[in-house]
């Protein structure tokens, strides 16, 4: 099972104190650059961003096709966009993304969500 994921979803179970159902779900979870960015560095000092630079089950994979995530960027954010196209990419299972347009966006692209 591939499973990407986008910041919110990790911010708001960190905020709960249950980041780790992702790891007890999923085992591994994927997220971008811009995804580890938003939470770790943009988010140092806030819930969340020690558990993820410290969880070894969160894998951080490069995005290869940059114009697609340019041509997202219309619609989403940065991180949104990187994890959809990500997900296309890994061709994974399921994309965490909470964020409804992100979703449709994400469906349009063949990728499952919740």
């Amino acid at each position: 099972m591939i499973i990407v994921s986008d910041a919110s979803p990790i911010i708001n179970l960190a905020v709960i104190g249950q980041l780790n159902l992702l790891q007890k779900l999923f085992g591994n979870v994927i997220i971008p650059q811009a995804v580890y960015n938003e939470i770790v560095i943009e988010g140092e000092g806030q819930v969340g961003s020690t558990e993820v630079a410290q969880a070894d089950w969160f894998e951080i994979k490069p995005i290869s096709n940059r114009p697609l995530v340019t041509s997202l960027e219309g619609e989403l954010d940065i991180g949104e966009a990187e994890a959809i196209v990500l997900a296309v990419e890994q061709k994974a299972t399921l994309l965490l993304i909470d964020e409804r347009k992100a979703r449709i966006v994400a469906n349009r692209l063949g990728v499952d969500s919740i």
